[in-house]
């Protein structure tokens, strides 16, 4: 059911340092980037894994969400199948705290472990 890490989102405060330091120190190689609203997205691979590196855009304090800190954000697992994976764990009382959310190139939902740290489930349907 469960596949490998399929990336792990860091947020920083300073992309361009955070990019120059993976890149050029620990030698990740920059695949993409995106801009959505509220926050930039730079994606960058390493040996198969990837660290989704997040940058809030806006300014003032509302503008990352409640809970939201500095540094690793969550893990990601891929999965076969989203909805037999979230079926299976309801099945062992993990239940799903976002999500699921479909888009056309992937499925996503996440779960949360026992300290609440938050587990990403990828299904890619398209990459």
């Amino acid at each position: 059911m469960f596949k490998r890490i399929d990336h792990i989102e860091l947020v920083t405060t300073d992309e361009e340092r955070a990019v120059r330091f993976y890149t050029e120190v620990l030698g990740f190689r920059e695949r993409m980037r995106l801009a959505v609203p509220g926050l930039n997205l730079v994606y960058l691979d390493l040996g198969g894994t990837t660290i989704e590196l997040m940058t809030y855009t806006e300014t003032k304090p509302a503008a990352r969400p409640p809970g939201e800190h500095l540094g690793w954000r969550l893990m990601a697992l891929e999965v076969d199948d989203l909805q037999a994976a979230l079926a299976a764990l309801a099945g062992k009382g993990v239940a799903c705290t976002w999500g699921p959310l479909t888009r056309p190139t992937y499925a996503r939902a996440e779960i949360r472990d026992p300290d609440g740290n938050s587990i990403e489930l990828r299904q890619w349907i398209e990459r």
